[in-house]
C-alpha cells in the first residue's frame, strides 16, 4: 500500500513477545496475554459449530478501493497493481469529515454534563483492544485514542472517565444509531455505505483487506484461483464482506464463512473450519502475533482508513474530536505506536507510518 499514513502488516509476524523495543511489560506478562486471548477463542468456539448464515446480497458499489481494470481483483491480473482510495457516489472521499473546532455543543454539553464518555470498543483485537488478563483492563492502540479524548473532553487521566462498552463488528453503527454509545473507536473504517449512517472524525490509521492463513499446508494462496470451492470467513457488517460480497470477489468462487466478530474467524481458522480469513491487514497481525501458526499473505486489497465514528447529529462532537486527533498526530500517535504496533505493523519500503494527513470538507 501506498501513501502517508498506510501501515503494512508485516507478512512474516513471529509470535507475541516481550522486551525488544516494545514498552509493554514482560515477556512473561505479554506471553500470558496472548495465552488468554487464545484462551477466550477457545470457549468462544463451541458457539461456533453451527453453520454461519449465507452474506447478505452485497451493497451498491464496488468494494473498497479499486482493483484491476477488468474489475477483477488486482493480485488476480498483477500482484503489483496498488488499490486505490474508495471514491464515493459523488465523488467525494469518504475520509473528508468536518473542520476541527473546541467549542462546545450539545453533544460535548452532553458529556459533560454526565460526566463519562460512553466508548464502544473491541476486547479481543491484540494490539488494538483487548483486555489484558493479568490486569483486567482494556488496552491497545486504539484504546490510547480514547482516553486522549476523554483527557480532551473530561479532564483527569481520562481512564476513569470512560465506559467502555465491548461490541461485536456487526453491532456498532445500531450502537451509535440507538445511543448506546457517544462513539465507537474499533478499526472502524471510514466507507461511502456508512456515511449516511454515522458521522466520522478524520483517518487515525490506514490499513488494508489481507488474507490470514495458515502457516502449514495453507490451501489459500492469494486472491486468485485457488480459492475456489474454499471456506474463506469473514466477520457480517465489516469491510471485508462488502468486498468479498462484490462480483469482482464472488466470481473467485470462495464458500463464505459469516461470522459477528473477526476473532471468531481466528477460531474457524484454527479448528479447521475455515482455509482462510479476509480481514484488515492491521487486525490480521494482531491476530499472526498472537498466533505463530498463522501468517498474512499476498498484498493489501484496499485501502482502508480507521476513523472514530459518531452520530450524525452530533456534529460538535466530531469536530472536537477531530480537534483532538490534530494534537494526537503531533505527539500520541507515535507513542502509541511504538508501544503496540511498531513490531508487526510498517509502512511502505520498511519505514514507520506516519497519521494519515486529515482531510475536511468543510
Amino acid at each position: 500500500m501506498t501513501g502517508t499514513g498506510t501501515g503494512t502488516a508485516r507478512t512474516q509476524p513471529t509470535g507475541a513477545r516481550g522486551g525488544g523495543t516494545r514498552t509493554r511489560g514482560t515477556g512473561a506478562r505479554w506471553a500470558a496475554a496472548a495465552g488468554g486471548l487464545s484462551a477466550a477463542a477457545a470457549l468462544v468456539a463451541a458457539a461456533l459449530l453451527a453453520p454461519a448464515p449465507a452474506p447478505p446480497s452485497p451493497p451498491d458499489g464496488a468494494a473498497h478501493g479499486a482493483g484491476a481494470a477488468d474489475g477483477r481483483p488486482a493480485s488476480a491480473t498483477d500482484p503489483d497493481e496498488k488499490p486505490e482510495p474508495e471514491k464515493c457516489e459523488d465523488g467525494g472521499n469518504p475520509a473528508e469529515s468536518l473542520k476541527p473546532s473546541g467549542k462546545a455543543g450539545d453533544a460535548v454539553e452532553r458529556i459533560k454534563d454526565e460526566g463519562k464518555l460512553v466508548v464502544g470498543v473491541d476486547q479481543n483485537s491484540y494490539l488494538w483492544g483487548y483486555r489484558d488478563p493479568t490486569t483486567g483492563k482494556i488496552e491497545g492502540f486504539d484504546i490510547d485514542l480514547v482516553k486522549a479524548i476523554a483527557r480532551d473532553l473530561l479532564g483527569g487521566d481520562g481512564d476513569d472517565r470512560i465506559t467502555y462498552k465491548t461490541i461485536p463488528t456487526d453491532q456498532r453503527i445500531p450502537a451509535i444509531e440507538k445511543g448506546e454509545v457517544d462513539m465507537v473507536v474499533r478499526t472502524m473504517t471510514i466507507a461511502c455505505d456508512r456515511k449516511d449512517k454515522v458521522a466520522f472524525s478524520t483517518a487515525y490509521f490506514e490499513a488494508g483487506q489481507q488474507l490470514l492463513v495458515p502457516r502449514k499446508d495453507a490451501r489459500v494462496k492469494g486472491f486468485d484461483a485457488s480459492m475456489r470451492g474454499k471456506r474463506v470467513c469473514y466477520a457480517s457488517g465489516s469491510t471485508a464482506e462488502t468486498m468479498m460480497t462484490s462480483d469482482a470477489y464472488e466470481e473467485l468462487g470462495a464458500e463464505p464463512v459469516v461470522v459477528p466478530n473477526q476473532l471468531d474467524c481466528l477460531v474457524r481458522l484454527q479448528l479447521g473450519e475455515a482455509d482462510a480469513t479476509v480481514t484488515d491487514s492491521a487486525l490480521a497481525a494482531g491476530q499472526a502475533a498472537q498466533d505463530p501458526s498463522v501468517e498474512l499473505i499476498g498484498e493489501p486489497q484496499t485501502i482502508e482508513p480507521y476513523g472514530v465514528a459518531m452520530n450524525l447529529e452530533d456534529e460538535d462532537l466530531v469536530r472536537r474530536v477531530n480537534k483532538v486527533l490534530e494534537d494526537y498526530r503531533e505527539d500520541g500517535w507515535k507513542s502509541s505506536y511504538e508501544r503496540w504496533l511498531a513490531d508487526d505493523i510498517v509502512g511502505t519500503e520498511g519505514k514507520k507510518p506516519a497519521p494519515p494527513k486529515p482531510l475536511y470538507r468543510d
